[in-house]
């Protein structure tokens, strides 16, 4: 019986073949249908790494409105990818903002004077990446040396929340360095697993215009995209403003793009708190003070944290 079950199943088979060959049989492929398999949809998210590694560029005191009209390549950016209508920062001024996003707190600040009037102790993503075995940089604009801890020219120390932190000074002045450094380490895919590339106060917009800070941060994520760690789908970038001008509810622009994502608009209500906790989340610790009741960025932008 078997044997009679299997030669009835290879004639069939040979039928089907045959019919096949003159056109008698009709199997229309996955890419005449539009349509992809389940097993290789399956296998494509098997083989995606997910987000290690993110990098965040600051522009200061402009509104998600103004960031829209003014920063057009990097709106444009911004579309292609992910990005959010409904982000705040946490207060006014500039400083309290940088250090919410590195500790999940503003710890207390309330204005922008220089480490030396706020000698923090409390632990900061830089001290979770350290000791996760994990990497953390930061690329400061104008910066004369690594870790500079006051203003100099167009370099702005309170905007590079890593100075503050004092038990952390060794670290900072191996690991904060000039943003000349973001070229090579893009190119050589060795970018940190956190990492924040902080322009100057003509490049961030502070100082300078939004025309300017388009240009110096666009031409910056066009070498990102380049290097190995985005087209690798390991890299996040990450694009958002410390605060808003005081005018239109501290709504800023806020962008999360990774290689290959669909784009998005995210409008769930989100807060520096929320990337800060990303920041820890994508080094496998966890959100820091606020950011651990803060909503997930990482949720509501679809990243898939490795």
């Amino acid at each position: 019986m078997r044997t009679t079950i299997s030669l009835r199943l290879l004639a069939a088979g040979a039928l089907t073949a045959a019919l096949s060959a003159c056109g008698g049989v009709s199997h229309p492929s996955s890419a005449a249908t539009g349509a992809t398999s389940p097993s290789r949809a399956a296998t494509a998210r098997a083989e995606a790494p997910g987000v290690s590694k993110v990098i965040v560029f600051m522009v200061e005191n402009h509104s998600l409105s103004e960031m829209r009209a003014g920063m057009p390549k990097t709106y444009a950016f911004a579309r292609q990818h992910s990005y959010a209508t409904d982000y705040s920062a946490i207060r006014h001024p500039s400083l309290p903002n940088y250090i919410a996003i590195a500790a999940g707190s503003t710890l207390g600040i309330a204005d922008d004077a220089n480490p030396s009037a706020h000698r923090l102790k409390g632990t900061n993503v830089f001290r979770q990446a350290k000791q996760r075995g994990r990497s953390s940089k930061v690329y400061a604009d104008a910066m004369p040396h690594p870790c500079t801890l006051t203003n100099h020219g167009e370099y702005a120390v309170r905007h590079n929340p890593w100075a503050y932190f004092v038990r952390d000074r060794v670290a900072c002045r191996r690991h904060d360095v000039p943003a000349t450094r973001l070229a090579h380490d893009a190119a050589a895919g060795t970018l940190p697993d956190v990492g924040f590339v902080i322009p100057d106060v003509m490049h961030d917009a502070h100082d300078g215009t939004l025309a300017q800070a388009d240009r110096w941060i666009s031409r910056r994520i066009t070498t990102l995209t380049a290097g190995p760690d985005w087209t690798s789908g390991r890299l996040a970038i990450v694009v958002t403003a410390d605060e808003d001008d005081t005018h239109h509810g501290n709504k800023v622009l806020t962008v999360v793009a990774t290689h290959g994502q669909r784009p998005r608009v995210v409008r769930r209500p989100l807060d520096h708190y929320s990337l800060s906790g990303f920041l820890s989340e994508v080094i496998g610790a966890k959100p820091l003070r606020h950011a651990k009741t803060a909503p997930s960025l990482a949720k509501a932008f679809g990243v898939e944290v490795s």
